[in-house]
């Protein structure tokens, strides 16, 4: 019998990889055989470490995350694949495409075509396995809304914070200024041209900041995961500035001085994920719109060149360990599968 392989989060900083049988595609089905998926080094350490609040569904804008957050469960959602069966019911030209499915870390999985996104033709694999990323990018932006001549500063240059700083530099700021506590990112942040790339755990980071942006932020933009991160972001957004909150924090608290300059500073912090359009957007803008303005931003940034490590869906664990113990080694992780048919 068929078989396929699928990872499993087991227990805090334990997973297997499950073999299960393979399911066939129903006649308005198809089966995808995987090539690539993506490894959220955000997420999934939180769902790897145990750092999620088990009383919120896992994603229920994802059909194949449906479920409660308890071991086990698979989880991920950034698979690349050929479709490699139809059913009977689904149109010939389906066959053999290269596609994007929101799908757990699995080697085979069986959807309907309306859940997949094909690949066009410049975005390759590897990089399409970053559309949920990218997506997540172009959803700060829109809910950041930077302004003509404005200072902006994005704490975090993870692949998230990376993709959003590549979006904000294609505006006309007047800075433009990163920060993350690895220098392998760091680098990786400046060669986007950005004003300044520091260092959040130097002793005179604030100062430091203070010399790049003398009257504070405009736009502060949290994505390190980091709760000590937002106190930052507000100490060094400017009077009637913005603070993006894009990272999640799981169960991991965030101990704020709210009780100095922010009373009166007329700050607005602005909770920002992806999983829904911004009010204030939904009259124009739709989840197929932005899609759309993501797939042109893979092709025009190529954010593969930020992939450091790539494991074989055998070497899951090896992976997980990786990001896990040395994540000053890592941008983005990804499992190569080459399981099956």
């Amino acid at each position: 019998m068929p078989i396929r392989k699928t990872v499993y989060f087991t227990a805090p900083g334990q997973v297997e990889l499950r073999e299960e049988s393979m399911p066939a595609p129903a006649p308005e089905q198809v089966l995808v055989k995987t090539i690539c998926s993506a490894i959220s080094p955000g997420t999934e350490m939180l769902v790897y470490r145990g750092q999620f609040p088990r009383d919120l569904p896992v994603d229920e804008s994802i059909p194949a995350l449906s479920g409660q957050f308890q071991y086990p469960f698979c989880y991920g959602y950034a698979c690349v694949g050929r479709i490699v069966k139809i059913g009977e019911a689904v149109e010939q030209s389906w066959g053999d495409r290269l596609v994007f499915s929101f799908q757990p870390h699995t080697s085979h999985f069986v959807t309907t075509p309306n859940l997949l996104f094909p690949l066009p033709e410049d975005v390759s694999p590897e990089s399409a396995c970053l559309l949920p990323n990218m997506e997540t990018a172009v959803n700060l932006v829109q809910d950041a809304a930077p302004i003509l001549g404005e200072r902006a500063l994005v704490f975090g240059q993870g692949i998230v914070g990376l993709l959003t700083a590549a979006l904000l530099a294609d505006f006309p700021l007047a800075s433009l200024v990163t920060c993350d506590r690895y220098p392998l990112r760091r680098e990786a942040s400046l060669s986007l041209g950005v004003t300044a790339a520091l260092d959040p755990n130097a002793a005179d980071f604030r100062e430091r900041l203070r010399e790049v942006l003398p009257s504070g932020a405009d736009l502060s933009v949290e994505l390190s995961g980091f709760p000590a991160a937002l106190d930052d972001a507000i100490a060094m957004t400017g009077f009637g500035g913005r603070v993006v909150i894009g990272s999640w924090y799981g169960e991991k608290k965030a101990a704020l001085d709210l009780g100095g300059a922010f009373h009166r500073s007329r700050i607005r912090l602005i909770s920002s994920q992806v999983s829904t359009i911004a009010p204030e957007l939904r009259g124009r803008w739709d989840k197929a719109r932005r899609f759309q303005v993501a797939w042109g931003a893979l092709e025009r940034i190529h954010p593969e060149k930020w992939i450091t490590h790539r494991f074989p869906l055998d070497e899951f664990k090896e992976a997980y360990r990786l990001l896990d113990e040395k994540p000053q080694e890592t941008i983005q992780v990804i499992l190569q599968h080459s399981y099956g048919i």
